[in-house]
């Protein structure tokens, strides 16, 4: 879909915001919904069938929130890593939800053949404010990276570089969401003090593969199993999918590691981050929220056969 936005209300145009913008912007952000009822409380049901760590602490303000990883019960050092990552975008909800929803249903299917580490909700601060930055307005998947300035990416490297065992795959579940265009890059522009430049929202599910490290079995294993679910975004007329060259249908690559994205911080073999549409006439929240479980499931499934 095509959509177009006025002049973003915080700054002046062409000059990147100081702390008085940052201000504004940061008293304009109000809690819509609750982390700790939504996650948290989930994450405590699963104590009985998975070990539960908290890999950090977030304050902004009065405000703290519990940083939690789950893990598998009876972790080896002779099995590999399987990493999943939802919420590094606190708005994207389904990213969230689609990881706790695979640990409930899913996650005990893969015990034994593989570690499981799952951090569902990386930008708790975002998540209950419905917004893409941290309370700072950084955006945390710009920032894994040594000199990111995120402190929910901060954490989660940390978390991950404590592992020795090897990580065979990382899936960082994600949502291309009408108010990227309404909202967000608008605000990113009114940021930066660059101009906005309109763009398009793909209507559909899509993956991000890595350019450096492109694994197209890999991605079109995920894209079949998602199609099950949901709609596959299709390329506009340029052969883009917002903005980006489709390699492969529903399949784009991103330089991972220079943009700073959440699935550069492991040098695991199989990479890819999930976009779902929630935004679409199409799809239902329990539909998005089933897309992510299908792609990770997808994911490890055809990490796990061909190593």
């Amino acid at each position: 879909m095509s959509t177009a936005s006025a002049a973003y209300p915080i700054g002046t145009p062409g000059i990147p915001w100081g702390e008085a913008e940052r201000a504004q912007w940061l008293s304009r952000q109000i809690r819509q919904r609750s982390y700790e009822s939504d996650v948290l409380s989930v994450i405590e049901r699963l104590r009985s069938r998975f070990d539960v760590h908290e890999y950090g602490c977030l304050e902004y303000g009065p405000d703290v929130y519990p940083l939690m990883a789950i893990r598998s019960r009876n972790w080896r050092a002779d099995r590999p890593v399987v990493l999943i990552t939802g919420g590094v975008h606190g708005y994207e909800t389904s990213g969230v939800h689609g990881a706790l929803q695979f640990v409930e249903q899913h996650a005990l299917d893969y015990a034994g053949r593989v570690n499981l580490l799952v951090a569902p909700c990386v930008s708790p601060w975002a998540y209950e404010r419905i917004h893409r930055w941290n309370a700072n307005a950084v955006d945390p998947n710009r920032s894994f990276r040594d000199d990111g300035q995120a402190g929910e990416s901060a954490a989660l490297m940390q978390l991950v570089a404590s592992i020795a065992e090897p990580i065979l795959l990382h899936v960082d579940l994600h949502e291309t969401t009408d108010t990227d265009e309404t909202e967000f890059r608008p605000a990113l522009a009114a940021r930066d003090g660059k101009p906005f430049e309109p763009g398009d929202i793909p209507d559909g599910f899509y993956l991000v593969d890595d350019t450096e490290n492109p694994q197209p079995e890999f991605q079109q294993s995920v894209i079949e199993a998602v199609e099950k679910i949901t709609h596959i975004a299709p390329a506009d007329d340029k052969g883009e999918i917002i903005g980006s060259p489709a390699v492969a249908r529903g399949v784009i690559q991103y330089p991972l590691a220079q943009l700073g994205l959440c699935t550069s911080m492991t040098n695991a073999r199989y990479r890819t981050t999930t976009e779902v549409y929630p935004d679409s006439g199409r799809v239902t929240t329990e539909q998005c929220n089933a897309a992510q479980v299908a792609a990770v499931c997808a994911a490890i499934d055809y990490a796990v056969s061909v190593g």
